[in-house]
C-alpha cells in the first residue's frame, strides 16, 4: 500500500479482544460474549452490526494472536508514514446488554441478509440513553490506550439498516452521540463514515435525511468515504456531501469474486470529474473491495490515478504498458490481447456493472438465470488465442502464467453460459438428446477440465484457501472451526444458504466438489423431469442442492495443498479441446 502512496488504511484487526474487556467490565459473562461475536470469516459484518453470533465462537487464542498482529499491523503503518483508521463505538450491543441494564433504551433493528435474529437481528443503544457516551468512551479509551491513536476512527451505525425513525431531528441525534463519544476521548477525533447508507437504500435516505446525519458533525470533521463511485456515485446528487470532504472510491469487487470485470474507463475519468464538480470537497481517492487477488489491472489503474491530476490519456496505450510491465518485456500478442479485454470484460458500462460474477458457473441453477454480459465473447476467446500465441516467449513470466490461466478460466465460464442456454432451450423444447448432450459435456467434461487447469496453480487452489484458515488456529478443534468458517464464507455463507454463493470463487476443489455436483444434480432433475413429462420443481431442486452444500462444507474432505500440472500445458490441451466449439458457439 505505501509504494502505491496510500496513507490511509483501515485497521480493524484485534478490536474484538478490547471489547471483550468492555463488555466484561460493563457486567456481560464470558458466554454472553462469545455468543455475540461472529466467527472469523464474518466478522466485518459483525462489526458493522448487520451479523451476530454466526461462524462462532472466536476462542481465546484468537483474541491474543490478533491484538499482537495489530501491534505489528500499526507499528509497520506509522513507520511508512501512514495513518491508521481504528473503529470506534457505532452504538450496536449485544442483546445480553438488557440483561445488564435492563432499563437501558436499546431498538431492535430487524433482521438482515435473509439471516433471522438468531444471527442478525441488531440491537442500538439510544443516542439519548445515558449509557451511550459511557460505552462509547470506554471502548475507545480502552483501545488507544492499547494501540495509540492516529485520531481517525470508522464507525458505521445504519449499514444496510434501516434506522427505527427517518425523522431528521433523530437521525441528527443518532450521529452526534457517535461524534460525541469520540471526542470525549480525542478531541482531534475525526469521523471516517462509509457513504454506502446513501447509496443502499436511496428510498430512504432522502436529502433531509442524508442532511440530517452530515451536518451533525463539525465540517470537516467527518470523512466521507463515496464507496462505489466508480458506478453509482453520491457526490454528484448531494452537493458533495452538503459540505463534508469525501473520498472517491472505487468498491469493483462484492465477495472477492473471481472472473474478468471492470469499469476502467469510469474508473479512469472519476476522480477527475469529482475534483471538477461544483464546489467539491474531494480530497483523496480510495480503494474499498472486499476481497482482492483478482484483476490486478483495475487496482494498477486505481492506485496510478492517485498520482495524477487528471485522467489517463489513452488507455490502451497505458494497458499495453501495464503489460509489458508486467510480464518484463514487450510482445504484441501480449498488447493485443490487452486491448482486446481493455475493450471487452474491462469496458463494463450501465446496470450490468454490479461487480459480481454474473456467470451461471457460480450461480445456484435454475432455468430463468440471466447470463447476458455487456460485451462480445468473442474479443475474449481472440484475446486468449493471442495469449497463446505469446507463451513461448513469456511462458517464464509467473504473472503472464497466471494471466494465461486466468483468461483460460474466464473461456471456461464464457462456455458454462453456451452450454446452460443449450440445456435449457434443449428442456423447454422437449429434446432429450440435445439435453443430455449439453449437461453430460457441461458436467462431465468442461467442469472437470477447468478444475484441472486451476490446480496448476497455488492462487487458485481450495486447499490453500483452508490451510490459511488453519494456520490460525493452536488446535486441531480450533483449526476445524476455521477451516469451517473459510468453507462457508464461499459456499452457503450461512447455515441455509442465507446469501449464497456471495463470495464464489473458482478453485480447484471447489469447482469439481461444490459446483460441478450442484451442476450434474439440476441435469439429472431436468432429465427425469423430461423424462416422465412433470414440471421442473425448482424448490425441491435447491432442497437437494442445499443439502449437498451442507455435506461439502461439514463433509471434512481434504484438499490438495500445492499444484499439479503445468499451466502452460494445460491451457493449451483446453485450448485444443474448446476453441472450436468458441468459434462455433459464440453467445
Amino acid at each position: 500500500m505505501a509504494l502505491n502512496g496510500i496513507n490511509l488504511a483501515l485497521a480493524a484487526v484485534g478490536q474484538e479482544a478490547v471489547w471483550r474487556r468492555v463488555y466484561l467490565t460493563l457486567g456481560l459473562n464470558e458466554t454472553e460474549i462469545n455468543e455475540y461475536f461472529t466467527g472469523p470469516a464474518f466478522l466485518a459484518w459483525g462489526r458493522m452490526g448487520n451479523l451476530h453470533t454466526w461462524g462462532g465462537p472466536l476462542p481465546s487464542s484468537w483474541h491474543l494472536k490478533q491484538s499482537y498482529l495489530q501491534y505489528r499491523i500499526l507499528e509497520r503503518m506509522r513507520s511508512f508514514g501512514m495513518k491508521p483508521v481504528l473503529p470506534a463505538f457505532a452504538g450496536h450491543v449485544p442483546k445480553a446488554f438488557t440483561r445488564v441494564f435492563p432499563q437501558a433504551n436499546v431498538t431492535n433493528l430487524g433482521m438482515w441478509g435473509h439471516f433471522n435474529c438468531t444471527y442478525s437481528c441488531s440491537y442500538l443503544l439510544a443516542p439519548e440513553d445515558p449509557l451511550f457516551p459511557v460505552v462509547g468512551s470506554l471502548f475507545l479509551r480502552e483501545l488507544t490506550q492499547e494501540f495509540g491513536t492516529d485520531h481517525i476512527y470508522s464507525a458505521d451505525t445504519f449499514n444496510e439498516m434501516e434506522p427505527p425513525s427517518s425523522e431528521p431531528a433523530y437521525l441528527a441525534a443518532a450521529t452526534a452521540a457517535v461524534y460525541e463519544a469520540m471526542i470525549t476521548v480525542d478531541v482531534d477525533a475525526v469521523w471516517l463514515l462509509q457513504g454506502w447508507l446513501f447509496q443502499h437504500q436511496p428510498y430512504f435516505w432522502k436529502p433531509p435525511q442524508v442532511k440530517a446525519v452530515l451536518k451533525a458533525v463539525p465540517l470537516g470533521r467527518l470523512l466521507i468515504l463515496d464507496l462505489y463511485a466508480e458506478s453509482q456515485p453520491v457526490y454528484s446528487h448531494t452537493d458533495s456531501f452538503y459540505g463534508q470532504p469525501f473520498i472517491w472510491c472505487m468498491l469493483h469487487n462484492f465477495g472477492g469474486n473471481h472472473g474478468l470485470f471492470g469499469a476502467l474507463d469510469a474508473v479512469n475519468r472519476g476522480p477527475s470529474n469529482a475534483r471538477l464538480f461544483p464546489n467539491s470537497t474531494f480530497v483523496g481517492t480510495g480503494m474499498v473491495p472486499e476481497g482482492i487477488n483478482q484483476n490486478e489491472v483495475v487496482y494498477a489503474l486505481m492506485a496510478e490515478l492517485g498520482w495524477r491530476k487528471d485522467p489517463l490519456p489513452d488507455l490502451g496505450s497505458w494497458v499495453a504498458g501495464f503489460a509489458a510491465q508486467r510480464y518484463g518485456t514487450p510482445h504484441s500478442h501480449a498488447e493485443a490481447a490487452w486491448k482486446l479485454l481493455l475493450q471487452s470484460v474491462y469496458n463494463c458500462s450501465g446496470d450490468l456493472c454490479t461487480g459480481h460474477n454474473r456467470s451461471p458457473l457460480v450461480k445456484r441453477p435454475s432455468l430463468h438465470l440471466d447470463f447476458s454480459v455487456w460485451y462480445n465473447r468473442s474479443d475474449v476467446f481472440e484475446a486468449w488465442r493471442l495469449l497463446l500465441e505469446a507463451a513461448p516467449v513469456l511462458a517464464t513470466s509467473p504473472a503472464f502464467r497466471y494471466d494465461l490461466l486466468d483468461v483460460t478460466r474466464q473461456v471456461a465460464q464464457e462456455l458454462v453460459s453456451l452450454y446452460y442456454g443449450e440445456l435449457r432451450t434443449a428442456f423447454e423444447a422437449g429434446a432429450m438428446p440435445a439435453l443430455l448432450t449439453a449437461g453430460g459435456l457441461l458436467v462431465f467434461d468442461l467442469l472437470p477440465s477447468l478444475d484441472e487447469l486451476l490446480a496448476s496453480d497455488e492462487r487458485f487452489l481450495l486447499g490453500g484457501w483452508l490451510e490459511q484458515a488453519r494456520k490460525m488456529a493452536v488446535s486441531e478443534a480450533e483449526a476445524w472451526h476455521y477451516e469451517r468458517n473459510a468453507l462457508y464464507q464461499v459456499t452457503l455463507w450461512g447455515p441455509t444458504g442465507n446469501i449464497l454463493d456471495y463470495a464464489n470463487k473458482q478453485l480447484a476443489g471447489l469447482v469439481a466438489g461444490y459446483y460441478a455436483p450442484r451442476w450434474k444434480l439440476f441435469v439429472e432433475m431436468l432429465v427425469k423431469s423430461l423424462a416422465e413429462g412433470t414440471p421442473f420443481h425448482q424448490s425441491q431442486f435447491e432442497n437437494e442442492a442445499l443439502l449437498l452444500g451442507q455435506n461439502f462444507v461439514l463433509g471434512g474432505e481434504k484438499f490438495p495443498t500445492q499444484p499439479q500440472g503445468d499451466t502452460v500445458d494445460l491451457a493449451k490441451k483446453f485450448f485444443l479441446k474448446y476453441y472450436p466449439r468458441c468459434q462455433a458457439g459464440v453467445v
